[in-house]
C-alpha cells in the first residue's frame, strides 16, 4: 500500500536516476517550484542524472527556453525529452506529407524540416493534435463537429500531448488528450506517442542512460509525476517506480492541496491500480 514520503532522499538510495514530469513538478506554468528544484538538483549530486520527461507537444529546446524563462536552473537536470521530439519521429514514420494542423500556432517548431505541408480538413491524410487552438476559452465540446467528420474519414490522428488537462497558475486548461478521447469516442484510431505510452519512455531511458554513461536497469530508476493517467500509468506499464506528487492536477480530489487527506491519495492510488510507491505533497528532498 503506498505511504506519504517524507522527501525525496528517504528513497534516494534505492535508485540510480530519476525520470521527472516538468508541469504539475517543476513548475505550474507561471512560478517554478524552489522545493523541486533543490530535490532534483541533490539527486543529481548524490545520486545519478535526472531527465525531464514532458507531454509538451514542442521538441525540447523550446521547452528548455520556456525553463530558462522560467528561471529554472540547468543544475537540476541533465537532459529532457518532449512528447514532441517522439512525435517529430511518428510523423516522419508515417510516409504522408499533408497534415492538418489542430492547435495552437505556438506548436508549429514541431514541424520544421520534416517536409510536411500543413492543409486544411478536405485534403488531410494525417492529423497531428497538440492542443485546442485557444486553450483558454475552448472546451473539447467546440470539437465535436470536426472530430466526428473527421474519424468518419479513418484519417489516423497523432496525439502530440496525451494529457487531458493541466493546471496553469491555478486554472484548468484541456489538453491534446482530451480531443484524442473524442476522436476515438466517435470510431477513430489515435496514436499517443507520449506518456503513458513507450516510445517516450523508450526515449528518455536512452537519455539516461547516455547521462549516466552507463545503462541503467528499469529497477534503479524512479518516475516523478502529478498525473495519474500519465505519469503513474506510464510507470505501471514500463514497470518502473513511481512518486506521486498530490499538489498538481488531481490536487482537488484529495482536499486542501497543502494539507491533503492521505487516506483519500491511498485509496485512489489503490483504486487506479498504478505501481506507486508512495506519494508526497509536492517535491522536496
Amino acid at each position: 500500500m503506498s505511504s506519504r514520503i517524507p522527501g525525496l532522499s528517504a528513497i534516494a538510495p534505492r535508485y540510480k536516476g530519476v525520470l521527472s514530469d516538468i508541469w504539475g513538478v517543476l513548475h505550474n506554468g507561471v512560478h517554478y517550484n524552489e522545493d523541486a528544484v533543490q530535490a532534483l538538483t541533490q539527486f543529481r549530486k548524490e545520486v545519478g542524472p535526472v531527465v525531464l520527461i514532458t507531454n509538451a507537444p514542442r521538441p525540447s529546446g523550446p521547452i528548455r527556453e520556456q525553463l530558462d524563462g522560467l528561471n529554472v536552473p540547468h543544475a537540476c537536470y541533465d537532459d529532457i525529452v518532449t512528447s514532441g521530439d517522439v512525435t517529430r519521429d511518428a510523423l516522419a514514420a508515417t510516409g504522408k506529407s499533408k497534415l492538418l494542423h489542430i492547435g495552437p500556432e505556438r506548436d508549429f517548431p514541431l514541424y520544421e524540416g520534416l517536409g510536411l505541408s500543413l492543409v486544411g480538413e478536405e485534403e488531410a491524410e494525417i492529423i497531428c493534435c497538440t492542443g485546442l487552438f485557444d486553450d483558454n476559452s475552448e472546451t473539447p465540446d467546440d470539437y465535436d463537429e470536426m472530430l466526428q467528420s473527421l474519424a468518419k474519414r479513418q484519417l489516423p490522428f497523432i496525439c502530440a500531448n496525451p494529457d487531458r488537462v493541466v493546471d496553469k497558475g491555478g486554472k484548468m486548461l484541456y489538453c491534446a488528450g482530451a480531443l484524442a478521447d473524442r476522436f476515438e469516442a466517435y470510431g477513430g484510431e489515435t496514436f499517443l506517442v507520449g506518456k503513458p505510452q513507450s516510445p517516450i519512455y523508450d526515449a528518455s531511458i536512452a537519455a539516461l542512460n547516455r547521462a549516466n554513461g552507463n545503462p541503467i536497469d528499469k529497477s534503479g530508476i524512479l518516475i516523478i509525476g502529478d498525473s495519474l493517467p500519465t505519469d503513474m500509468r506510464g510507470g505501471h506499464y514500463q514497470k518502473i517506480d513511481s512518486l506521486f506528487i498530490t499538489a498538481g492536477i488531481h490536487a482537488e480530489d484529495f482536499g486542501p492541496a497543502d494539507t491533503p487527506d492521505d487516506s483519500r491519495v491511498t485509496l485512489r492510488l489503490g483504486h487506479e491500480d498504478v505501481d506507486s510507491i508512495g506519494f508526497m505533497t509536492r517535491l522536496a528532498w
